[in-house]
């Protein structure tokens, strides 16, 4: 990103299990995110602070998402919205792109496509380019047009062999655990077992053929990381 300057995200959320998915999601993404749970607190926040951007939920406790996207615009504020709602129906997500959101997602939602709605209100707003393509170990995988090759071809991979094969480059050598894993890649409302990481991951591996010394290295009893220079 520009200047490597980490985007300042507001969330703007009330359930603590989805705060705490976005705030940690985001971070490994490489933005900074604050987090509050009234309406109130984010108006108060954005008139003496400065952020790239909102998450904000529609059904608060105090003033909903509609209103404080109105006092937002009331105040001359052009920062992007991204609103999210339980609520599917298409006047709701009429009624808060009038009152001044800029885009609209429903939960439960993919945590990948939330991503991509954030970059592209960035990109739009102007604040930030395009996401940096990750190039390592003979691979070379675009966050943007989810493309990856590897030793010069493309690579098929599923949606979720590229999420976690995008985490595990974006922070190599960090050991991610299972249930870390679960959450950014499955997402806050997945609650199967977590051997369904264990089988990704070696499909993944299958698919570079990733023999010993490993590339994605196993941490019995925990997890997995990514050791790029073990290939290199």
């Amino acid at each position: 990103m520009k200047g490597h300057k980490r985007p300042n995200i507001l969330v703007v959320e009330d359930e603590p299990l989805i705060q705490e998915f976005l705030k940690t999601g985001l971070f490994y993404e490489g933005y900074d995110a604050t987090t509050v749970t009234k309406g109130g607190q984010a108006l108060e926040l954005l008139f003496h602070q400065l952020f790239d951007l909102i998450i904000l939920d529609l059904i608060l406790p105090d003033l909903d998402g509609f209103e404080v996207c109105r006092r937002i615009r009331e105040k001359g504020l052009t920062i992007p919205i991204l609103m999210l709602t339980v609520k599917k129906d298409v006047a709701d997500r009429i009624a808060g792109l009038d009152a001044g959101a800029d885009d609209y997602l429903v939960k439960p939602f993919v945590f990948d496509e939330l991503l991509a709605r954030l970059r592209a209100l960035l990109r739009r707003s102007g604040r930030y380019g395009d996401p940096v393509v990750l190039k390592m170990a003979g691979i070379t995988l675009n966050p943007d047009s989810r493309e990856v090759l590897f030793e010069g071809k493309a690579l098929q991979l599923t949606p979720t062999e590229f999420n976690l094969l995008k985490i595990f480059m974006q922070h190599s050598r960090r050991v991610f655990t299972r249930e870390t894993l679960l959450n950014r890649v499955w997402g806050y409302h997945y609650f199967g077992n977590a051997n369904i990481v264990d089988v990704h991951v070696s499909h993944l591996r299958e698919k570079l053929k990733d023999k010993p010394p490993r590339l994605i290295r196993t941490h019995y009893g925990l997890g997995y990381s990514f050791h790029p220079e073990e290939i290199e």
